[in-house]
């Protein structure tokens, strides 16, 4: 879908910002152990440079960085605050069905992911959505942190950072 195709609108800057502060715990919903996976690269960053409790949601690997994965968002020993998404459109409904039976409190899609009957779908459901965006990235934006693995934002700034 084009971007001239999107007629949803997703949460403001602050608001990113917000859910962001308020979650405690992330679940990664097709996350991989390989390192050239964009879902292993952020779960290094959440693991590393976050405060969140971070799970590994992937049915067929046993283990990644270090932790146990489970194979649905209902095997989790709690109801993840943000579930994280890096899966085919495909897969969606099946995901925002998983992550309301939970009782999750935001559904992220990440970037290249882009599902608005979904998005409707969760926000009937109660959920918050954010599309399109990388919680990494995100995060980082509103910590100073986009110099972390290597985005070179060009900002020289005396200005402090957002703390959590």
């Amino acid at each position: 879908m084009s971007t001239a195709e999107r007629t949803w609108e997703g949460p403001s800057a602050p608001e990113r910002l917000a859910l962001l502060r308020q979650a405690k715990s992330i679940a990664i919903v097709g996350a991989s152990d390989k390192p050239s996976r964009a879902s292993y690269f952020v779960a290094t960053y959440l693991q590393s440079s976050t405060r969140y409790k971070v799970y590994f949601v992937n049915p067929v690997v046993k283990e990644i960085l270090g932790q146990p994965t489970y194979a649905s968002l209902a095997d989790l020993p709690e109801s993840p605050d943000i579930v994280d998404v890096f899966r085919k459109n495909d897969d969606l409904p099946g995901v925002l069905d998983e992550a309301v039976a939970v009782g999750a409190k935001t559904l992220w899609l990440q970037l290249g992911s882009w599902h608005e009957e979904v998005a409707r779908d969760a926000e009937s459901a109660g959920l918050n959505v954010v599309m399109d965006r990388c919680v990494k990235i995100e995060h980082a934006r509103f910590h100073g942190g986009l110099h972390l693995a290597g985005f070179d934002t060009g900002v020289i700034s005396s200005k402090r950072q957002v703390l959590a």
